[in-house]
């Protein structure tokens, strides 16, 4: 999986990027020119992807177009968490142990027990626990008793740990330009919506098989 060089043209009052060629773990594409306008990369010419049936080399049809979209959708998950890790490996984090560090930046001050934090992961987290105490020997967090309840025990972001997500945060900016870049601003509302429709029809059906 590699990113190749991009090169800066300037063309008229235009400053686009060429990208000669991007590889996610997909057929191979063209790639057209970006344009940066307003401080936000836009393809100007669209890219040819292959069907998931080419990718994955299947022959015979979906049973269902649901299966194709749901496998559809697991693909495209894949690739986008492999893009990821690989270009904020030189950080140290796994994209789990980012999405706690940004969960407990947004809970500042006050922090969060641990079941609120496996609430709000992205991805269900089997062992939060010792998710946390991998983050607390890397002293990006800390942990004490709740004042109230000694019960519980608040997690909280230190400061080290507001440094390295500091550190990220360009980085990431430009990480969800690059991998959704092609898509235009119409595309990527309409596919936060189909998501979301989706996610709430998958938490439907899990209530009824209960």
């Amino acid at each position: 999986m590699f990113v190749a060089t991009t090169i800066l043209l300037k063309a008229s009052q235009d400053v686009g990027v060429c990208v000669s060629l991007v590889h996610l773990g997909l057929p191979q594409y063209r790639v057209g020119l970006l344009q940066r306008r307003a401080g936000q990369l836009r393809y100007r010419e669209g890219f040819r992807l292959a069907s998931l049936k080419s990718e994955i080399a299947q022959e015979a049809p979906f049973s269902s177009t649901e299966e194709e979209a749901i496998l559809n959708v697991m693909r495209t998950s894949d690739c986008l968490e492999r893009a990821f890790q690989q270009r904020t490996r030189g950080f140290g984090l796994t994209p789990t142990q980012y999405n706690v560090l940004r969960i407990l930046r947004g809970a500042q001050p006050c922090g969060l027990p641990c079941a609120a934090i496996g609430a709000r992961m992205i991805a269900a987290e089997p062992d939060i626990t010792r998710l946390l105490g991998r983050l607390k020997r890397l002293k990006l967090i800390r942990q004490h008793r709740d004042r109230h309840d000694r019960r519980v025990v608040l997690t909280q972001i230190s400061d080290a740990g507001l440094e390295l997500l500091r550190a990220m945060d360009p980085l990431i900016e430009r990480i969800t330009v690059e991998l959704l870049g092609g898509l235009s601003g119409a595309e990527l509302t309409e596919m936060i919506r189909l998501l979301e429709r989706a996610r709430q029809s998958c938490a439907e059906a899990n209530v009824s098989a209960t």
